[in-house]
């Protein structure tokens, strides 16, 4: 059995590998705030969150999969939450009976699998109950597959065949077992048979030809004698121990892949009730092949920030559709590093088939997201902050392709102002040439300016805006770079100084 609530063909992977810059996107973005929101007071669901994230999907199919998924999720979260439940007992019930780790004889094995099964067919058949009440309420490929496949491997007969299995494991009459006699008359080929039939009636029973064979009964005090027994016996179910076990591993198997696919739905589930307690929007956004350059939206917010603040903030509309480069500049404290990180959150959420935190979002996807921040100090004093800047930008080309994108936040300004801008212009515009979508937000005029006046159809430039009196909107709009970033705002805030 699998779930496939994730992928049309195969099962999610908590242990792939993350991506070389995800230390350094946690950092930038502030994901844990996220994936801390999303898991509540579940650690398991924080680590599922944060692989889905940091390594979501570049196929448009698998994105809009999970959308569907998910929108199921948001319409019937009390269903869903409770098939998480079931996955959740699954696991609490084999950690208060599985003690396989201490025996390794066939008899202890197949006892523990035994009781294992039965404690497993007991939560299939809340699952099965589950499909057959409210599989009508969900539309989405992925759910209508998984009832699907409950409602055919979890038959009637199913649940009949299997009950009378296992209580034939139990042995209540003893164990049949035939053997041929060895080399030096020692037992081999020993197979486990299945009891007689006691469904007989009594006088057929009397009348029936007698079998005859060999009695021996063993002493009461024969400890080496009902040791003997006790081997034969292990002998003869070893492989029915084997095969109930490996069973009880497949159900196993699939109730934790079953709760792993689930966490990411109940983390989005959970980040949207906390976003809707703060009144803001999330949308689905519009996927677009990677190979177009594409990006518009409609009061895209900074999702940490407004988890963090537990208020509404602004959000801002763009629209960088065909465009390659995005260069933000403006007033001190602005907005413009919440808009950076508002465009990379939403760009991760995109691409592992979450909501975004926007009235309306569409983007090209990206085979890498990169952030290229500025950094305090090296403290060991090794380098540079230039250099470590450089250093990083090294690391960061070897990553990314003609198909990432990158964000940078006032990089290159541990030098003055025409250093800085040069060597910002020679970089982005490397990067630019191949079709990396860059974010650039700066406060470096000269290197601005410069991409302005070549007046690039791929080019667009945003503002931090700023009303008369020097308050902040904390919106971006269109608009020329320009040559001061109103430090004196800031200085007249803090000093309570009007000039």
């Amino acid at each position: 059995m699998k779930a496939f609530l994730t992928y049309r063909d195969h099962d999610f992977d908590l242990q792939c590998d993350l991506p070389g810059d995800a230390q350094a996107l946690v950092q930038d973005l502030a994901l844990n705030t996220l994936f801390s929101a999303m898991a509540g007071d579940d650690d398991f669901i924080f680590d599922v969150a944060k692989v889905a994230v940091l390594s979501g999907s570049e196929d448009i199919d698998t994105i809009l999969y999970r959308q569907g998924v998910l929108r199921d999720c948001l319409k019937n979260p009390a269903v869903a939450r409770e098939i998480y439940g079931i996955t959740i007992q699954a696991r609490e019930n084999k950690r208060k009976h599985w003690m396989g780790i201490f025996t390794k004889r066939p008899a202890g094995i197949l006892y523990e699998a035994r009781v294992m099964m039965q404690m497993f067919v007991g939560l299939l058949g809340k699952l099965r109950d589950v499909a057959r009440k409210h599989s009508g309420k969900f539309e989405s490929d992925g759910f209508r597959t998984f009832f699907a496949m409950i409602e055919k491997e979890l038959d009637d007969d199913y649940f009949c065949s299997i009950q009378a299995h296992l209580k034939e494991l139990k042995f209540g009459n003893g164990v049949l077992i035939s053997a041929e006699l060895g080399r030096g008359n020692e037992g081999t080929n020993y197979v486990l048979r299945k009891p007689q039939d006691k469904g007989t009636n009594w006088l057929a029973r009397i009348f029936a030809r007698n079998q005859r064979g060999y009695v021996f009964h063993i002493a009461e005090r024969d400890e080496a004698g009902a040791m003997a027994l006790e081997e034969l016996r292990d002998r003869g179910i070893a492989l029915v121990a084997d095969a109930v076990a490996q069973a009880a591993d497949h159900i196993d198997s699939f109730f934790n892949m079953l709760r792993t696919e689930l966490a990411f739905y109940i983390g989005c589930l959970n980040l949207s009730e906390r976003l809707a307690q703060l009144g803001m929007p999330i949308s689905f956004p519009v996927p677009v092949d990677s190979s177009q350059r594409r990006y518009s939206c409609q009061g895209l917010y900074d999702v940490c920030l407004a988890l963090n603040n537990k208020g509404k903030i602004v959000g801002n509309d763009v629209n960088a559709d065909n465009k390659v480069l995005v260069i933000i500049t403006g007033a001190n404290q602005g907005g413009k590093s919440t808009f950076l990180r508002s465009v990379g959150l939403a760009q991760l959420m995109m691409e592992s088939g979450m909501f975004v935190p926007a009235e309306a979002f569409s983007a090209n996807i990206c085979d890498g997201v990169f952030t290229h921040y500025k950094r305090q100090e090296d403290v060991t004093m090794k380098s540079g902050k230039l250099d470590e800047e450089l250093g990083r930008m090294s690391e960061i080309v070897e990553m990314m392709t003609s198909k990432s994108l990158v964000l940078f936040n006032e990089s290159f300004a541990a030098t003055n102002d025409r250093e800085g801008s040069e060597i910002a212009r020679q970089i982005i515009k490397a990067l630019v040439e191949k079709g990396i979508k860059v974010f650039f937000v700066t406060h470096l005029y000269e290197f601005a300016h410069s991409f302005y006046e070549q007046s690039s159809d791929s080019t667009i430039f945003l503002l931090a805006e700023r009303q008369a009196d020097g308050g902040r909107t904390y919106r971006l709009v269109e608009g020329e770079p320009l040559q001061t970033s109103y430090g004196r705002d800031l200085y007249d805030q803090i000093f309570g100084v009007r000039g």
